[in-house]
């Protein structure tokens, strides 16, 4: 996250894929991923901002832009982050 030191252990993600079948054929349609961060001193506000341009920075979401629908939620120090 800009201008916050973060340790390489305080941000776990968790991603899950939603298949819809068409013409008999599962196809990956929605993912939606979960972070669970640790790190105290931050407020919810700013990790909000910051994941609010996951899809824009994140390279897999890029790719998938326009045929999968990338979502997210986060929990910052035990609370839920709204979106």
């Amino acid at each position: 996250m800009r201008g916050i030191s973060v340790p390489a252990d305080a941000i776990v993600a968790t991603a899950e894929g939603f298949n819809e079948v068409e013409d008999r054929m599962p196809l990956l349609k929605r993912i939606h991923v979960h972070y669970d961060i640790t790190l105290p001193g931050v407020d919810g506000e700013t990790v909000t901002r910051a994941l609010s341009r996951h899809v824009e920075k994140c390279p897999t979401a890029r790719s998938l832009q326009g045929s999968v629908a990338v979502t997210w939620t986060a929990e910052l120090n035990g609370t839920r982050v709204e979106a």
